[in-house]
């Protein structure tokens, strides 16, 4: 039987244990050929708080009334109350200014105040100096150094400095490997080999071995490069000042001392005129509206006034509809000339009208090649999930009773395969679905005043395209 051994407590306390003193391990020895340089880290700026920057869909007021709940009296008084405040003190709805230019057949808004609340409820419009937000001003700040953080352009112009230098490394590299494997070529034929294998083995053992390179290993060969570049200048200078010592140069000549004194003078006066500037620094940039944008915020929501650049008066809603609609075709129609039901701007206002009801932040699409792109919240929140192509539809009986309609309907919407596959194939590349949306032109009437009813006989009807890829779709 195996022998079962109890220990008290006290008896484990008592039995003294050996403590080892920790043995110091000696540090590694810093050798300068192994130190590498460590990529210094500036501290990122707070994102600003989007979320509260807009927070308003679209530049209108909205005021809620209290709900009534029928068997809850105290629900009728507020609502009774609410009434009463907005008679005594009636809502004010903002109304902006912008002005129309004929000469580029756009609308501009020159006030700061109404381009930040166009830009901030909305996404409406584009800055003339910028990509999209009209933050010229503050990318010009940063460009200048009164302000911290670099612009956009800079980071792009960082990167593509990184990438060509990137570039010019791997190809010196491998025009080394070249060189050396000529180098091994020539040698194993002066030495009598004649035998191409023997040639080639030695060729590939004296060749230098091509890395894999980054942009992080070529800006470090750049920076060990600089380094010693560096370091031997300075040994260079020490060596050069000693010797002039050795031979009774002397100090440096009073007119060299001059040139310099000049030259740093000039230089702090350029660096007092460069701060002048800054601080005379005006907002050269303006917010430039489309047709489409402009008319939804005067027509759809009453949030906008358009003048004219000439005298300054204000253009009314039904000038300012026959207006764009001239203007809509190059170089723009006179006011006596006729108008055709499907003129470009009919097309694209329904569209653009259709999408904003329904809630839908609507931008150009021109850099992917199509009419429109669709955000949820809006271009600071997330990229645009929809690329809407318009394509008018002439369904209606009047445009085939003729052969003349029926040419005319066919070439207006005839699009080619290789054209569709193009632009899905872009949609796809920056994962975008592709929506093709077909505007039913109604037959031309006399023009009316009733905007409504002018834009109540177009219909629009939504297809959303994507492309089929069998490995995918094997299900």
């Amino acid at each position: 039987m195996a022998e079962v051994i109890s220990v008290s407590k006290a008896d484990l306390t008592a039995v003294p244990v050996p403590v080892t003193a920790p043995v110091p391990v000696p540090a590694p020895e810093k050798s300068e050929t192994a130190e590498k340089p460590r990529p210094v880290r500036t501290a990122r700026p707070p994102r600003p708080n989007y979320r509260h920057i807009h927070r308003f869909p679209l530049p209108v007021n909205v005021y809620h009334v209290p709900s009534v709940i029928p068997h809850n009296p105290l629900s009728i008084i507020s609502v009774a109350l609410s009434y009463l405040t907005f008679l005594i003190y009636p809502p004010r709805q903002e109304i902006y200014t912008a002005y129309f230019d004929s000469a580029t057949s756009s609308v501009h808004v020159t006030d700061e105040k109404t381009i930040r609340a166009l830009w901030e409820m909305g996404f409406f419009g584009k800055g003339s100096l910028s990509r999209s937000e009209p933050n010229w001003l503050e990318q010009e700040k940063k460009r200048k150094g009164l302000m911290g953080g670099n612009t956009v352009e800079e980071a792009t112009r960082k990167r593509r400095a990184e990438r060509r230098q990137l570039k010019l490394e791997r190809a010196r590299h491998e025009k080394l490997a070249v060189e050396e494997r000529l180098k091994a070529e020539a040698a194993a034929r002066e030495s009598g080999s004649v035998d191409g294998l023997s040639i080639d083995g030695a060729a590939e053992a004296a060749a230098v071995p091509v890395e894999r390179f980054s942009v992080k290993r070529a800006m470090e060969a750049r920076y060990l490069e600089r380094r010693q570049q560096a370091i031997q200048n300075k040994n260079h200078s020490e060596s050069t000042g000693s010797l002039q010592t050795a031979n009774g140069s002397g100090p440096v000549s009073p007119i060299v001392k001059k040139k310099e004194t000049v030259s740093n003078s000039t230089a702090t006066l350029q660096g007092i005129e460069d701060d002048l500037d800054l601080d005379a620094l005006e907002n050269e940039e303006h917010l430039q509206l489309s047709t489409e944008e402009a008319f939804f915020l005067v027509y759809g929501l009453g949030a906008l006034r358009v003048v004219d650049h000439n005298n300054n008066a204000t253009i009314p809603t039904s000038s300012l509809f026959s207006l764009l609609r001239h203007h809509s075709y190059y170089p723009p129609r006179s006011d006596s000339s006729q108008l055709d039901a499907d003129d470009p701007f009919m097309i694209s206002y329904s569209v653009y009208h259709h999408f904003r009801s329904l809630g839908w932040v609507v931008r150009s699409g021109v850099k992917f090649g199509t009419d429109y792109l669709l955000y949820n919240r809006g271009p600071v929140f997330s990229h645009a999930e929809f690329a809407v192509i318009i394509i008018p539809s002439y369904s209606d009986p009047y445009w085939s009773e003729t052969e003349e309609r029926r040419e005319y309907a066919a070439s207006k919407q005839a699009r080619s395969w290789w054209w569709l596959h193009c632009v899905n194939r872009v949609q796809a590349q920056v994962k975008k679905s592709l929506v093709i949306c077909y505007v039913e032109v109604p037959p031309p009437v006399d023009c009316s005043e009733d905007i409504a009813a002018e834009f109540g006989r177009y219909r629009v009807r939504e297809f959303m395209l994507r492309r089929w890829v069998p490995n995918r779709t094997r299900d």
